[in-house]
């Protein structure tokens, strides 16, 4: 497993950019158009006259898996003809591929052949090998590739299969029943067996005894052992010996006399370079004592060498890896252990080393990342690039596996949330959103998952770092909002970072949120609450989350008011008249609703006029509910007299109404308001017919300009806000206090361009 993430020359941490060679296969990864067409089935058919070699077949195999994207048999289908196409090293992992698409594959007379997650692979399809295998080197059937396997969990009958793959160098089975008439003696170049978590019964290892090139065997989770151990010292070439075990709780991993059966298995392999007993009580107590006996009978000076009564042979020539992780009296705590490297949990090396090791044993991974988890929990984890690449690995490896991803992205929490976040490369900021956003997707009823990814996402700038998965985010964030627990801490969150990215998003990403629905599931919360008569943080978000989606966004106003949006603000109004935020989103949402023309006319009724009114005297949050409401009737008014169709209030009462509410203000009022554009403001400049509607819109532009100069100065003058100021003040409609405010504004720009001169 190779590291990616990598300590940068100026001290950030990051992943290699992608090659050439790498752009162009993403790039055909996401245009398939380009060298194929599909058929009215969906299968993808290569187009005429394109003949794809070897190298980039198995490279294009390889990176549209790599880019987040399961193979499935239409996309296979691209390598049917096996005149055009040739394939040779086919790795597939998560991939939704039947049996006609292996089929497909292994046509092409593969060479390595791996899958991992591959659910829809059957036993049904075990004939493939003995029909295709003969030219296979290497072959690793993984977790939930059933190909010689029952698919129940609890079904240990053995499946009827022979290994007719004579050329086999490498073979990887996990979890296969072995059955008694299962053959190997044909296997002539088997170097490499890895059989974990398979079901040996009546299956004797003696039958490896005539493989003459085997020098690795994993028997990871095979047992019972004990019986088999003679076998084994029969295999006197093997290099590497795992006989661990994830769990000893059940008694699995106990040997009667385990100092002993150490020391056989090295007098009899004394090749072994390579030994995993994680899990295992071979390791011994640690305390050597003089008795009668094969292992006591050693010297004093050998067992001052070496705490591991077992491998007292080994202390000259130590081991280059020893697996001691979760051994019985904690043996990888001891300090005289006769290997290089070695798998524990007793210091940060031992954990990173076991996490290295153990890449594609999920149980035993997920262990190994919650002691990573509590290392970065207490800021005692030093090789954080190490650390950071274990992590990603292992959630990317094994997607499926739910309590590796909840496990994982606690880790990430810490890691993200340290002090080192902040020389975390793009690149590397990429791969950890990405990998979060994936476990959520897989896992979205998991409120855990859900909780510790959306914590994750907290800890990044929003929106920037995320915009280039925004889309995907967005469906997991409403997922968390409307799915989970009501007002409980996922939904909060959830709907909190859903406010957070509609806040700060332009019109296209806007315009999704309501294709998606976030106006109507804000909705709904509020309904819910409404009947409930609860007021919570998460009906207050709400109102904000539709205030920001409908910001210059017509269609999400429409959204709005067509899923009885004013209904449920009357009724906040009269159930929670005391809540200033409330009322202050609340109007803030409407005022982007006033200014949509065409949509105006569905707020003039006599009901929501009288309550724009009776808000003009407001003192809630300052002036931003009183303020808000004057922008509502500025807006309606300013369609003119024969558009106000009610006959109480008048418009001319509720102008007058207005124009005293303005003249209460305080032009130097700090704000809670953030104008992305002056256009919907200076189009009331303009409104000659009624004056009182462009006191109001001038009034807006000096308190802004006023407060925060650097800002919206700037602003006005993008939007030629100068000029129409102007023309305000030499046109004889408007009167002499909305003239003096304008030329506030003028006059504060103006100083404003000699402060940027100056600076």
């Amino acid at each position: 497993m190779s590291c990616k993430v990598r300590l940068m020359e100026d001290g950030s941490l990051d992943e290699e950019p992608l090659t050439l060679k790498e752009i162009a296969y993403q790039k055909l990864c996401n245009n398939l158009d380009i060298i194929s067409g599909s058929t009215t089935h969906g299968q993808r058919v290569l187009n005429p006259g394109i003949i794809l070699p070897n190298e980039i077949c198995d490279g294009f195999l390889e990176n549209y898996q790599r880019f987040n994207r399961p193979l499935d048999d239409w996309v296979i289908n691209l390598f049917y003809d096996t005149q055009r196409t040739s394939l040779k090293i086919v790795n597939l992992r998560n991939s939704t591929l039947s049996s006609v698409g292996l089929e497909t594959l292994m046509r092409h007379k593969l060479y390595a052949l791996s899958m991992w997650y591959c659910d829809k692979i059957t036993v049904n399809s075990h004939h493939l090998l003995a029909h295709y295998g003969d030219s296979l080197r290497s072959l690793e059937l993984g977790i939930s590739s059933h190909l010689l396997q029952n698919a129940e969990p609890n079904e240990k009958e053995p499946v009827d299969f022979q290994l007719t793959c004579p050329h086999l160098r490498r073979l990887v089975l996990n979890g296969v029943v072995m059955h008694h008439r299962l053959q190997f003696a044909h296997l002539h170049d088997l170097s490499h067996l890895d059989l974990t978590s398979c079901v040996l019964a009546n299956f004797s290892l003696e039958a490896l005894v005539m493989l003459p090139n085997l020098h690795t065997l994993i028997l990871f989770n095979v047992w019972p052992i004990a019986n088999q151990l003679h076998a084994i010292c029969c295999l006197r070439r093997l290099c590497t010996l795992d006989i661990s075990i994830s769990s000893s709780g059940n008694g699995h991993g106990t040997y009667d006399l385990p100092d002993q059966t150490l020391e056989m298995l090295m007098d009899n392999l004394r090749h072994l370079t390579h030994l995993d007993i994680s899990g295992t009580n071979l390791a011994g107590n640690g305390v050597a004592t003089k008795e009668s006996g094969s292992v006591n009978t050693k010297t004093e000076q050998q067992y001052a060498l070496t705490d591991i009564p077992g491998l007292a042979s080994r202390t000259q020539r130590p081991l280059q890896f020893l697996g001691l992780y979760h051994t019985a009296h904690w043996a990888c705590k001891r300090h005289d252990i006769p290997a290089f490297e070695v798998a524990g949990d007793a210091n940060e090396q031992q954990i990173l080393t076991a996490a290295r090791y153990y890449h594609d044993r999920p149980v035993l991974l997920t262990r190994v990342l919650n002691d990573l988890y509590h290392l970065f929990r207490f800021e005692n984890c030093k090789d954080i690039h190490t650390a950071l690449d274990v992590v990603l690995s292992a959630m990317d490896r094994h997607l499926k596996f739910k309590h590796m991803q909840i496990s994982g992205s606690a880790t990430l929490f810490y890691i993200v949330k340290g002090r080192d976040r902040s020389k975390f490369g793009t690149l590397l900021r990429n791969h950890i959103i990405r990998t979060l956003l994936n476990g959520m997707e897989m896992h979205l009823t998991d409120d855990t998952m859900l909780r510790n990814g959306y914590l994750t996402l907290t800890q990044f700038h929003m929106p920037v770092d995320v915009l280039f998965e925004y889309e995907r985010l967005i469906k997991i964030l409403l997922h968390g909002v409307s799915k989970t627990e009501q007002e409980g801490f996922v939904q909060r969150i959830a709907i909190y970072l859903l406010n957070t990215l509609a806040c700060q998003v332009d019109g296209r990403q806007k315009l999704f949120l309501g294709e998606l629905g976030v106006v109507s599931t804000m909705l709904t919360l509020i309904k819910d609450r409404l009947t409930r008569t609860v007021f919570d943080d998460v009906m207050e978000v709400a109102w904000s989350t539709m205030w920001n989606v409908t910001d210059e966004t017509a269609i999400n106003c429409k959204r709005f008011l067509d899923g009885r949006g004013m209904e449920y603000f009357l009724k906040c109004l009269n159930t929670f008249p005391e809540r200033d935020e409330l009322l202050r989103n609340m109007m803030g949402l409407l005022g982007n609703v006033a200014e949509v023309k065409w949509l105006r006319p569905k707020l003039m009724t006599q009901e929501f006029i009288k309550v724009f009114a009776r808000l003009l005297d407001s003192l809630s949050d300052g002036i931003e509910v009183s303020y808000n409401a004057a922008g509502v009737l500025a807006h309606i008014a300013s369609d003119g007299a024969d558009a106000w169709t009610i006959k109480s209030p008048t418009r001319e009462h509720v102008l007058e109404r207005m124009v005293a509410a303005i003249q209460r203000w305080n032009i130097k009022s700090e704000r809670n308001i953030n104008y992305r554009s002056f256009e919907p403001i200076l189009s009331l400049v303009r409104c000659y017919e009624t004056p009182q509607c462009q006191h109001w819109a001038v009034w807006a532009l000096a308190n802004l300009t006023q407060v925060y100069p650097e800002k919206y100065c700037q602003l006005v003058e993008q939007e030629n806000g100068i000029q129409i100021l102007n023309e305000l003040i030499h046109h004889e409609s408007p009167y002499c206090e909305i003239k003096r405010i304008a030329r506030m504004v003028i006059e504060q720009c103006d100083s404003g361009v000699e402060r940027m001169i100056e600076g």
